[in-house]
């Protein structure tokens, strides 16, 4: 392999990691906040590396000229679409996720917690 396919090679792997954190991101994190951060941030990181990849197989050609456009547009929409999506939140009321909101599985003291509660209390229903 020549030292183009490498990198090529490199840039859409290098992509397609940063594009499955923001899954990630999406899938594991709180909020409305906290998600459009990860996708803002990850994906575009994703598809700038992804992009430059398709750029170096496509060599000195136009089509070289319509990716780096694709990808500045991307570099400037996709954080811009994050900014205004998160400020419509704030706006509408949506207060960011804090370690209050959260309910432990085991209590501080050793007990069992929120979640152990609620299924002891469904449960002693049905006897």
């Amino acid at each position: 392999m020549t030292i183009t396919e490498l990198l090529t090679v490199f840039l859409v792997v290098a992509g397609t990691f940063f594009g499955f954190v923001a899954v990630v991101g999406i899938i594991r994190l709180p909020d409305l906040y906290t998600r459009a951060h990860a996708t803002s941030k990850s994906d575009t990181l994703g598809i700038i590396l992804t992009l430059g990849g398709v750029a170096l197989v496509f060599g000195a050609d136009i089509s070289v000229a319509k990716t780096a456009l694709l990808g500045i547009f991307m570099f400037v929409t996709n954080p811009t679409a994050a900014h205004a999506i998160s400020r419509a939140a704030y706006d509408q009321g949506i207060t960011p996720w804090t370690r209050d909101d959260a309910a432990p599985a085991n209590g501080e003291d050793g007990s069992p917690g929120a979640l152990a509660d609620a299924t002891a209390q469904s449960t002693e229903g049905d006897e």
